[in-house]
């Protein structure tokens, strides 16, 4: 059987992947919510399907692996809600299952480490909401067989997701908090640890991606502002500085995410082991395309 991804909410991640399984003969199906957005897709090589208008009853017995990229909210897993009884269906012919998911279901631990088998306290809304996706998706794979995996993805940057644009427009802002780390992940270490799990598929697996290097937000603005030619830009304490609720809750978490199962039970070896590494492929790669 040829191998045939249907990738449920095909974006910045999904696509890394695609580009990886497409030269190797993949067959790719991706949703969207919009028409234009699909025919985006159909031009990078992909069949598309406009979804929730959907049925997607024959794309499922059609996919040999389902890659599930939508987030969660209030109403539950857009997915689940969809299509669960397509999904337990279909779980027969379906080698591996992936959800992305954050780690942001770890909650806050003041700069400490946490691994896999931390016990999950978010302290977001968003986190509580991929805890309880995460646990539904659990429940569906012991009842049905499906072979799920879950990758709890920290801070995703790569093309057009870097610190760049804002600081070179002079938007870029240092927020300083007393302890205060994220994990990071290149877009293209996320492609290579989703192909990897696929070539060595653990039904029930859990693994974190991020990088070996978490470091406070501020570090990252400054490399750039370095690696620009640029200013640093000032530093504002974020007990007195304006952010909006959804910037203030990205601080409400401090943390250093392990990656070692990525490393051993995948054998991943990082693209971009660090900030440091990746930013500086990134104006490289914008340098190559001017």
């Amino acid at each position: 059987m040829m191998s045939h991804l249907l990738s449920f909410g095909h974006g910045y991640s999904a696509q890394a992947l695609a580009r990886i399984l497409l030269p190797q003969g993949w067959t790719i199906t991706g949703t969207t919510r919009s028409v234009q957005k699909a025919k985006e897709l159909q031009r990078s090589g992909l069949q598309a399907v406009v979804w929730p208008d959907a049925d997607m009853a024959d794309h499922l017995a059609k996919a040999t692996h389902v890659l599930v990229s939508v987030g969660p909210n209030a109403e539950g897993d857009p997915v689940l809600r969809g299509v669960k009884d397509q999904l337990r269906a279909a779980a027969g012919t379906i080698k591996w299952l992936g959800y992305l998911s954050t780690t942001g279901v770890y909650g806050d631990h003041n700069g400490g480490w946490v691994d896999e088998a931390t016990p999950l306290a978010p302290s977001t809304q968003r986190g509580h909401f991929r805890m309880e996706a995460e646990a539904e998706w659990q429940q569906l794979a012991k009842q049905s067989g499906l072979p799920l995996h879950i990758f709890r993805l920290a801070g995703i940057y790569g093309p057009d997701r870097g610190p760049f644009a804002k600081v070179r427009n002079g938007t870029a802002r240092r927020i300083i908090k007393e302890n205060q780390v994220f994990s990071r992940i290149h877009v293209d270490d996320i492609a290579q640890v989703l192909q990897a799990s696929i070539r060595q598929p653990n039904a029930g697996a859990i693994y974190n991606l991020c990088d070996d290097d978490a470091a406070p937000p501020q570090d990252v603005i400054g490399y750039a502002a370095e690696l620009l030619g640029l200013p640093l830009p000032k530093a504002e304490p974020f007990e007195t500085a304006e952010m909006t609720p959804m910037a203030r809750s990205f601080y409400a978490e401090s943390k250093r995410v392990r990656n070692d199962r990525i490393k051993q039970e995948l054998g991943i070896e990082l693209l971009y082991p660090d900030y440091r590494s990746g930013l500086s492929a990134l104006l490289a790669g914008e340098d190559t395309t001017l």
